[in-house]
């Protein structure tokens, strides 16, 4: 089955681009290429009870399992040891991709306490778009009675676009709640 929001890609979404920015061809139109959930540990890297329940809270968010993560080399200002555990981190494609970023859009980032929009300041030069979530308990998969602590997780939306300007129109499309006063640069 089709995930909902692919299809409205490739419906809508491809044919409104290519009218705003005068594209020839569908495939001029930037995409999302994949989706990367990461939520670092810090402190309680080194517990395993803390690593497995991150691990369950990522598998229940995403729907597939997730990495373990570990730092390359040792910074004694940070208090990190090569070969430590840093976090969790998954990498979404696909299918799972588009339903991941379909609860995102119209479930989990409503849920979110006084939240007025998305800044348009996580974009990178190369049309990508990053941002953290401070209470990863905003998806419905959580549950909020076994959650021992609220973590935060950092998002990166991985797109083809080549600048802000069009991955802020794609993801605008795809219903993405930005603050409005911004301009992207």
């Amino acid at each position: 089955m089709i995930p909902r929001l692919k299809d409205q890609y490739d419906k809508s979404i491809v044919e409104n681009l290519m009218k705003k920015f005068s594209l020839k061809n569908k495939l001029m139109v930037p995409k999302v290429l994949k989706v990367v959930l990461n939520m670092g540990l810090g402190a309680d890297a080194n517990d395993k009870k803390i690593i497995q329940n991150c691990i369950e809270d990522i598998s229940l968010i995403s729907g597939q399992k997730p990495v373990v993560t570990r730092f390359k080399k040792s910074i004694s200002n940070f208090k990190t040891r090569k070969g430590s555990t840093a976090g969790v981190k998954v990498t979404l494609r696909k299918k799972k991709m588009y339903e991941f970023i379909d609860r995102l859009v119209n479930i989990a980032l409503p849920r979110i306490k006084d939240f007025r929009g998305l800044s348009s300041k996580g974009f990178d030069n190369h049309g990508n778009f990053s941002f953290g979530v401070k209470e990863h308990i905003i998806f419905p998969e959580i549950n909020f009675d076994k959650v021992d602590r609220i973590r935060g997780m950092d998002i990166t939306i991985v797109t083809n676009g080549r600048d802000k300007k069009v991955t802020l129109a794609l993801l605008q499309e795809m219903n993405f709640p930005f603050i409005k006063d911004r301009k992207v640069n």
